[in-house]
């Protein structure tokens, strides 16, 4: 498993599918092609203080490093969002949301990409006014 740091990969796994759960939002891209699976966390300002922020993305990266292995699908790109609940939620259902998040961007028909829940709408399709 490797890690995800650069923005273009965050930035390429928000297109992909998303399951949000209580403590965190879990994004995955199927980059396509075989190789490792690659994981980012990140956690916003809006959570609290910088060790408030730590202590969750600590505590999503141990939720990774417990999953099962054959859980996480070779070839995808797994971003999870930490949020502020992540820091009351028992650990155990932290796994446990994990787990059934995994099985909601795996469940996902090939090509999904957001649910839609968040609001804001698709890329301008329609042609420019003057344009004949």
């Amino acid at each position: 498993m490797e890690r995800l740091r650069q923005r273009p990969d965050f930035l390429a796994a928000a297109t992909g599918a998303r399951a949000p759960v209580s403590g965190f939002v879990l994004q995955a891209l199927d980059r396509r092609k075989d190789g490792p699976v690659r994981v980012g966390f990140t956690v916003s300002k809006k959570v609290g203080n910088a060790v408030e922020r730590n202590r969750v993305r600590r505590r999503l990266r141990e939720v990774v490093r417990l999953a099962p292995p054959d859980r996480m699908q070779p070839g995808y790109d797994y971003v999870l969002i930490g949020r502020r609940a992540a820091l009351g939620l028992p650990f155990e259902r932290l796994i446990e949301d994990f787990g059934r998040a995994l099985s909601r961007v795996h469940a996902a028909p090939p090509g999904a990409g957001s649910s839609g829940a968040r609001g804001g709408k698709g890329p301008n399709t329609t042609p420019h006014a003057g344009t004949r």
